[in-house]
Formats: structure tokens, sequence, C-alpha cells
């Protein structure tokens, strides 16, 4: 026990100062007010464990998972204490006790040993959703109520869900898409000593103004299936910026799911394979367009720190990691020619406004957009209960704070809400729903929206 224990840090776990200002921010603290449901009070019983002065039990796994996770207090902490590092560590420790217990359960394991490390299945099961969809026995099950077969997050969640690209049309994808425009001798000049200089990579200048910057896409794996379109829209605007893009192969899962949900060394494993992908790909940058993901991929140098076979490794990856808001706010404007007559709200992702520090770019590009008339949404950065799986884990709760959340996007008047984060677009597709906006507003993922004014 005593070794499970030991992996908290405990001079993270000091550094809290129990000041309260984290309280404002965290969700599930302004829902029930229970200092065990603020990472305050979470803090204080992972150093109760820590100290072994607190048992890992039914209590504490129950607290440590009422989280979503969001990282909100990181932006409020004026110790800056790496919260989201400690909710990880806590649920590794409660995950590992319960495999020493061996009570883990037969559906966990399915979904963290044998899904999601396995891209090709991950695929089968989107190519499997697909079939349900278009042969329209997804709907008749809706409307004969054989859906309440499945647990009641599943079965409520599923309305989000738009037609996912058929096999045919995934098939049909260029690994390998050239620059495109007029753009792309202004991106070698602006751009490529800005990255040289972070070692993104070690030609010489003129090296670099003889061909375009070769960007690797980062697909992800829930986001490649329900959302292949979008990648594909990504693709198309960095190659309007002059950019080469490459669909990186043999890459996986980021990991964030796994290390979210106490699975570290599995998410350690992914990452591997992913640094392992992003060297042979020989890419300048590798760019995403999940919130999620990218504080995931940005974080590989911490969880990789102590192993000397691979921390450096895990270093220049990150130093070549961009999300796909960060990196067009560094190319040249795009060239838009197509309006978009409508008022526009943007909700944060979590993990990219608080984990990563993005925020102004995104709501630079969308009022780039001609036509658009942008609104800004209040308590933007807040959750909106997503939170990778947490809608399906403490659904209850996750409708909470959308409602919450829904009644701000209501007040905005406005006809878009884009979201940067897969999970978010599913959840504001929800809100949009459960909130009779349907007809009235419409969820779209930024790059979505930029690829329409193209």
């Amino acid at each position: 026990m005593s070794q499970i224990v030991d992996k908290f840090d405990m001079d993270e776990l000091l550094n809290c100062m129990h000041c309260g200002f984290c309280l404002p921010t965290c969700p599930t603290y302004q829902q029930t007010g229970l200092e065990t449901y603020s990472p305050r009070g979470r803090i204080a019983l992972m150093k109760g464990v820590a100290e072994q002065k607190l048992p890992v039990d039914e209590e504490f796994e129950h607290n440590m998972y009422a989280c979503l996770g969001c990282r909100a207090c990181e932006t409020a902490c004026p110790a800056g204490v790496k919260y989201g590092h400690l909710i990880e560590t806590a649920r590794e420790v409660v995950e590992e006790t319960k495999k020493a217990r061996r009570s883990q359960s037969f559906t966990r394991k399915l979904v963290f040993k044998q899904l999601f490390n396995h891209p090709k299945r991950i695929q089968a099961v989107g190519t499997a959703l697909w079939a349900l969809q278009v042969s329209g026995l997804q709907k008749l099950a809706k409307e004969t109520g054989l859906m309440r077969i499945l647990p009641r997050e599943m079965a409520e969640m599923q309305e989000a869900v738009d037609l996912v690209a058929s096999p045919a049309t995934r098939s049909q994808r260029q690994a390998v898409v050239k620059p495109q425009g007029q753009q792309q001798v202004a991106f070698q000049t602006t751009i490529a000593s800005a990255h040289l200089s972070r070692n993104a990579r070690r030609d010489t200048p003129n090296e670099l103004n003889a061909k375009p910057m070769r960007i690797g896409l980062f697909t992800g794996c829930i986001m490649d299936v329900m959302f292949y379109e979008t990648n594909q829209a990504m693709a198309k605007l960095l190659s309007k910026a002059g950019c080469e893009v490459v669909f990186v192969q043999d890459q996986v899962c980021c990991g964030a799911l796994h290390a979210h949900s106490g699975e570290k060394s599995d998410a350690i494993e992914l990452a591997k394979r992913n640094i392992a992908a992003l060297e042979q790909a020989n890419v300048d940058v590798m760019v995403n367009n999940a919130g999620g993901c990218g504080a995931a991929l940005k974080e590989y140098d911490h969880w990789l720190k102590d192993d000397p076979d691979w921390a450096e490794r895990a270093r220049v990856f990150v130093s070549k990691m961009r999300d796909v808001n960060e990196l067009l706010a560094e190319l040249p404007p795009l060239e838009f020619t197509q309006p978009v007559h409508a008022r526009v709200t943007y909700q944060d992702s979590c993990h990219l406004a608080h984990g990563q520090g993005i925020r102004k770019q995104p709501r630079d590009l969308i009022r780039s957009i001609p036509g658009v008339e942008f609104v800004e949404l209040p308590f933007a950065d807040s959750c909106c209960g997503s939170a990778g799986i947490y809608n399906i884990t403490n659904f209850d709760m996750s409708m909470r704070i959308l409602d919450d959340k829904m009644e701000h996007v209501r007040g905005t008047k406005t006809h878009i809400v884009v979201t940067a984060n897969p999970g978010c677009l599913l959840q504001m597709k929800k809100g949009i729903h459960r909130a009779g906006l349907e007809g009235q507003m419409e969820a779209v993922h930024i790059v979505d929206l930029l690829n329409r004014a193209l």
C-alpha cells in the first residue's frame, strides 16, 4: 500500500494554501456547496491518503471521480498548484488499489485494454455505428423504445451524435495534402525562424525557405470516427495557409482518457507510440483540433520525465505540438470568400483554456470571418459538463452543469455556438436539444466554421 500512496507529490500537495480562490471556479462545488467536491477539499483528502491517515476506500474514490478535471482551479490558484497532475495521481492510486484487490470491472478492462489501445477496433466501432445510422435501425430503436435497453446515460447522449463518415469515405483520404494558394512564401519567411528557435527542426533557414513547412495531423481516436469531416477540413485550412499536411501513420489514442481515469501506465505506453510515430513522420509541427487531446499531448514530457530513454524524445515531441487555433494564429490570415452572416458565440474548451492557455486565438479567428457578429459568452471558460466521459459516468451532475451553461448560451441570442473540442461539441449539441433551441441554434467546431468561410 505504501508504494501506491508514494505516487503522490507531497511538495505539490503542500503548495495548496487552502485559500479558497478555487471555490468559485469549481463547477461541482458550485452545484453542491460541499468541501469534498472542491479542489481544496480533494487535495486535503489526497494529503490524508498520502500520509496514510485516510484509506483509499469507496468514499475517496467517489470524491476523486466526482471531479470534472476541468482545471479551472489552476487558472484561479495564486500558488500555481498543478491540480490536474494531482487528480490524475489520485485516480491512479484508486485504480492501483483496486487492481491489488482484483476489484476492477470487466467493462473497464474491456474499454481501456481492448478498445482504446487499438485504433483499428475504434474504426470498426465507427463502421458499426454508421451501419446502424444508415440502415435506420438507430431511428427505429428510438421510435419503438428499444433504446431503453441501453444505460440511460448512453441512450440520452446518442441523440447528439451526427451521421458518421462511411467506410468508403474514410478509405478515400489522401495521406498527404499539398500546399494550395499563394501564401506559401509568406508563411515560410514569417514562421520558420520561430519554429527553428523551438528546436522543432534542424534545417538551416535557407533550407526552410526552399520548401513548405510539413505539418503532421494528430487525428485523435474518437475525433476521427465521429468528426472525420472536421479533420478533413483542418487539412484543407492548413493547406490553404501554405502548409504540406500529412496524416501521420501509426498514431494512437493520446492517452488522456486513460490518464484521467487512473490508467497511467497505459497512457504512458500510448504516449511512447505517438512519439515514435511523429519521429517516423519527419514533420516540422504536429497539430490537433481537440483541446482535451492537446493538453495531454503537451504533457508527455511530464509523464516521461523520469524515463531516461524517453524524456528527451518526449520534450522534442511537446516542442512540436500545436493546437490548430494556436498554429493558425501564427500563419498569414486565411483568405475567406464566403461570408457567414450569423451571430456567433464561443464556448471555451477547459483543457484548451485552462490546460493550454489558449483563449484569444479562437476568438480572433471567429472575428476574422466576414459577416460574423461575435458575442462573448458569459462564463465561457466554465465547464460545460462534458469532461471526457464525465457525461456518461456522472450523467446527472453533468446535465445540471450543462443546463446552467445553456441559460448563458440562450442569453447571447446567437445562431451558432462554437467549440474547439469534440466532447464539448457533443455536449453543446445535447444542450441545444435539452434547451429546446433546435432550429434556432447549432453547435459547430471552429474548424468547420472556418471551412464554411473558405
